[in-house]
């Protein structure tokens, strides 16, 4: 895979100074305009008085960062919010980026399948919450994009998607950027954020990349104990006994016995789901489920997974759908999921983690146990992000 290189923002000037050599009260700051980009959006992007998506806090437990070879600006990530909710992006300007990833359901979809120009999709849409913040670098559920850059374009390029393959009669990427060149809201944020009006495939995955990875969540009740706490495995002080039960049987490892039944221990997530980001472990196989939306064959190149951040809303509600087949639809469901896991037919990719001995795992979880997982899943829900403006969309 070729690297990206950091492509130089160019900045343009944003603002023309007068200035009387004898009195410094003569300045006279005269703001630059944008008519089309007023036109369009009005308060709702304002390129004088930039929203913050390059410097918003990070709590200092959060250590992994993928942003480093394209690094989040308030120029860019206003040009991505743009591109994202677009629907000019698809071939009959009916389908955005936001139509399978909307903010009210934490950028997922609360649809088992999303629906495209031609049809609908064959894997359930991802949750977008806190993608900068994971080692991983591939992208989609069997990890076929090697960077988020190369991943924001692929659905634009998909038949059923978007419609821009050059395929069963579709038309190019290149019939794309010869349609956004000719809107006059393009040409005047292409050239505030990169110096010239020119659109390029390049230019279009920097600024999505970068939007995407702006969308953060660090205001949740885990947060709060997290920051007060010197590790992950302290007892939270903000926390109930359940939930602190359930934030130890999520990080400690289990026991097994020859048959794969545990004895001891706790229930392991956090060997996958690595805490404090809840992030996807790189290395993980399949995680057991290994059918397909449409119910034909079997499908068990999945391998990746969202951060387990706001899997559901602080009231318990699930923001869509869980699992690349949507077959999940409670927090329940998916701990019973892993509690007994089948190896099946078939399935050569099963993580090891779920098959100690060669057995499928066989947690024999009790009622409270159960609830007290779910209890701490619940804790890693904020609010921030489904009401945010900034990442809201500016076409509203």
């Amino acid at each position: 895979m070729k690297a990206f290189k950091i492509l130089p923002f160019l900045a343009i000037a944003i603002s023309v100074v007068s200035c009387n050599d004898s009195n410094e009260d003569n300045y006279t700051a005269i703001t630059e305009t944008y008519p089309a980009v007023q036109a369009e959006f009005g308060n709702s992007v304002d390129l004088n008085n930039l929203a913050n998506y390059a410097n918003q806090t990070v709590p200092a437990y959060i250590t992994k960062d993928n942003s480093t070879l394209n690094p989040i600006s308030n120029k860019g990530a206003t040009l991505g919010r743009v591109l994202f909710y677009d629907k000019k992006m698809s071939s009959n300007n009916t389908v955005s980026c936001s139509s399978c990833h909307k903010q009210s359901v934490a950028f997922g979809d609360d649809s088992v399948a999303s629906t495209g120009v031609n049809g609908t999709t064959g894997r359930h849409s991802m949750r977008l919450i806190n993608t900068r913040f994971a080692t991983e670098s591939k992208f989609f559920w069997d990890e076929r994009a090697a960077s988020l850059e190369v991943q924001t374009t692929m659905p634009i390029k998909d038949h059923g998607e978007m419609g821009f393959s050059g395929t069963n009669g579709d038309l190019n990427f290149n019939a794309l950027v010869t349609k956004l060149s000719a809107i006059n809201y393009y040409k005047e944020l292409f050239k505030f954020v990169y110096g010239s009006e020119e659109i390029t495939e390049t230019k279009i995955q920097f600024a999505l990349a970068q939007f995407i990875r702006s969308i953060q969540s660090f205001d949740s009740k885990y947060d709060v104990g997290r920051a007060a706490a010197p590790n992950d495995g302290a007892p939270f002080a903000n926390f109930t006994a359940q939930e602190n039960q359930g934030k130890n049987l999520f990080l400690t490892p289990p026991t097994f016995n020859a048959s794969g039944v545990r004895t001891g221990g706790g229930v392991g997530c956090a060997g996958c789901h690595r805490a404090p980001e809840f992030d996807i472990d790189p290395n993980t196989g399949n995680n057991g489920i290994i059918g397909s939306i449409n119910n034909t064959g079997i499908d068990v190149t999945n391998t990746r997974a969202p951060s387990l951040r706001d899997l559901v809303k602080v009231d318990g509600t699930t923001n869509g759908q869980m699992m690349h087949t949507g077959v999940i639809t409670s927090l329940q469901q998916a701990i019973g999921h892993y509690g007994t896991i089948n190896i099946a037919p078939g399935n050569t990719n099963l993580d090891p983690r779920l098959r100690p001995g060669g057995n499928g795992q066989q947690l024999n979880l009790t009622a409270t146990e159960v609830n007290a997982v779910v209890a701490f899943l619940r804790t890693l829900s904020g609010t921030d992000v489904y009401t945010n403006s900034k990442w809201s969309n500016p076409f509203n």
